[in-house]
């Protein structure tokens, strides 16, 4: 039981870490994207 419980929790906290991860890469994209000139070929 101990295992499982141990299993859920390293889930959780490895799903929390991805969603702070794709968070902080789709911050750096927006700020990409409102400070670099646009294309106008």
């Amino acid at each position: 039981m101990k295992k499982v419980l141990f299993l859920l929790g390293a889930l959780g906290i490895a799903g929390l870490v991805a969603k702070k991860v794709k968070s902080a890469n789709d911050e750096r994209e927006l700020w990409h994207e409102a400070t670099t000139a646009p294309d106008l070929r």
